[in-house]
Parts: structure tokens; C-alpha cells; sequence
């Protein structure tokens, strides 16, 4: 189990890399995928948010590959996560993004629960070694 849950950790952790890179780089590209509105504001800040995704996946991802467990780094790149989900998840309850966006929304709650998982999971695996 825990081979296919640090794997799907991973993959989750490239993931937030990936599409914050996107974000930081091409913010008005993702703008536009989420429907919103598309300004040079709009875009800065859009940009920040991605940075952040660079730094909490590259912190997960680094986490995974420690030797050492680190719980508090997996309790609060999951509350990144989650926190993502409410934010677009408001997001879209203001309009602020069209029905585009609930995918990605989804995507941060499933993986914010994940980790609070993989968090658990591992603690217990190291109480047991």
C-alpha cells in the first residue's frame, strides 16, 4: 500500500509543480482556461498563487524523499490544498471563475485529504517499525 500512496504523492506533488509553473509563468493563459476576467492585476496575483504551488509541491515532494517523516510538512501542504479548494470554490460561487474551474477546486480538496491520509498512514507505518 504505502509503494502506490507515496507513488500517487508524487504524481499529486509534480502535478501542483507543474500547473503552478504554468500559472506563475503564463497566468493569463490559465485565466483564461478558469473564465476570468483577464487584467494586469488579475494576472500578478495570479502569478504569486502559482509560486506558491511551485514552493508547497516542491516542499511535499521533498518531503516525500526524506528519510525522515516530516508530519508538519505534509499537515500544511495539506491545508494548502485545501485552502485552494475554498478559495476557487468561492471563487466560483462569486463568478469569479465560470464552472471551469471546479475541476481544479476538486482536484486540491481530493489531494488536501490525501495527504491528511498519507500523514496519518505513514505515522503509523513508522509506529509500527
Amino acid at each position: 500500500m504505502r509503494k502506490y500512496l507515496n507513488l500517487i504523492m508524487i504524481l499529486i506533488s509534480i502535478a501542483t509543480i507543474g500547473s503552478g509553473l504554468v500559472q506563475l509563468i503564463m497566468p493569463a493563459f490559465v485565466l483564461k482556461i478558469v473564465g476570468a476576467a483577464i487584467n494586469e492585476t488579475a494576472s500578478h496575483f495570479f502569478s504569486i498563487v502559482g509560486m506558491f504551488m511551485v514552493l508547497f509541491g516542491g516542499l511535499m515532494l521533498h518531503t516525500i524523499y526524506s528519510p525522515v517523516h516530516n508530519p508538519v510538512a505534509v499537515q500544511w501542504s495539506a491545508l494548502q490544498k485545501l485552502g485552494a479548494f475554498l478559495a476557487v470554490g468561492l471563487g466560483i460561487t462569486k463568478g469569479i471563475f465560470s464552472m471551469a474551474a471546479a475541476p481544479v477546486a476538486l482536484f486540491d480538496l481530493f489531494s488536501g485529504l490525501l495527504f491528511f491520509y498519507y500523514n496519518h498512514y505513514i505515522k503509523r507505518s513508522d509506529e509500527n517499525t
